[in-house]
């Protein structure tokens, strides 16, 4: 048995997003690779009319589940939707669900964001960096916190000619920011978001650096890592070849292409693309937080 499967024994878990695309294959791999894990906390709205309980239902009984379901057939007993919305003061728990989490969880993984790249700037500060600092706020206080791994994006500072693994400051300080859409209308952030993206191709790349560096600055005690993806596609191996449930990226032009649909495009024969199977970025995730947690690993990065 490997270090990292003996690590997550008897550990419970919290993740946002679990509903997205990284937030599923996440679920599944840690259910299937750690199977002694304690629970997973998955921090789900309502929507279109589904509960929680609802959503999360209907996703485990996807083709992605398969293979799990197969090795552990009450799997789904050790998932605990808790209802939340990360836009609402106090990410929208009730006192008893954040009490809960307080005193229970190990590990945080936040893969809740909003990724549509020409959405509001209001919006995606929002989303992106507020509802963020306000799941930083809910990690300070648990009692037993070993790691919160934050999914950011290998293009939070695709403007630099040159990115290490560093956080850049920004033009802006993000809790300026977040004071200022607070009483901004949208037509006032419309106005000045040309100002403040500038050289940022959109507003997810822009908002997901603002929000690294919110965690920085804010972080306090928390043992944190940030991991940057890069275009997320279908799964490689696990837990089967091909799998993915949108058509984001690249993924739309794969299936127009093999339609038929598709039969030429314009670009740059000269571009690489920089594309990831989700499951190699969930497999790092899943590593980064023992990682954090056994070796110290973000002491050392400060130090």
């Amino acid at each position: 048995m490997s270090s990292i499967v003996d690590f997550y024994r008897g550990k419970t878990i919290l993740v946002t997003g679990a509903t997205g695309f990284m937030g599923k294959v996440l679920v599944e791999k840690l259910l299937r690779a750690c199977p002694d894990v304690e629970r997973l906390y998955l921090m789900v709205r309502h929507k279109a009319g589904q509960t929680p309980t609802q959503r999360i239902n209907s996703i485990v009984e996807g083709k992605l589940f398969d293979q799990l379901r197969q090795l552990q057939p009450d799997f789904h007993s050790k998932l605990r939707p808790i209802t939340s919305d990360l836009l609402e003061p106090d990410l929208g728990l009730s006192q008893s669900d954040e009490e809960l989490l307080v005193s229970k969880v190990n590990i945080v993984f936040h893969s809740a964001a909003m990724v549509k790249f020409q959405e509001h700037l209001k919006y995606s500060l929002q989303m992106n960096v507020l509802a963020t600092q306000r799941l930083l706020g809910l990690c300070q206080k648990m009692t037993s916190l070993e790691a919160f791994i934050h999914v950011s994006t290998a293009y939070a500072y695709c403007n630099r000619q040159f990115i290490e693994e560093i956080v850049y400051p920004p033009r802006v300080h993000p809790q300026k920011l977040l004071d200022c859409i607070e009483w901004m209308d949208d037509d006032m952030v419309s106005t000045i978001t040309p100002d403040l993206v500038r050289d940022h191709p959109n507003t997810y790349t822009f908002s997901k650096g603002i929000a690294e560096n919110l965690l920085l600055e804010q972080r306090g005690h928390v043992p944190l890592a940030i991991i940057r993806p890069s275009i997320v596609t279908a799964t490689w191996r696990e837990p089967l070849p091909g799998w993915v449930d949108n058509f984001n990226g690249p993924t739309g032009i794969f299936i127009a292409i093999g339609k038929g649909i598709l039969r030429t495009m314009s670009g740059d024969p000269a571009a690489k693309a920089d594309i990831v199977p989700v499951d190699v970025p969930i497999n790092l995730m899943i590593a980064a937080a023992w990682n954090i947690a056994v070796k110290g690993w973000w002491k050392m990065a400060e130090e």
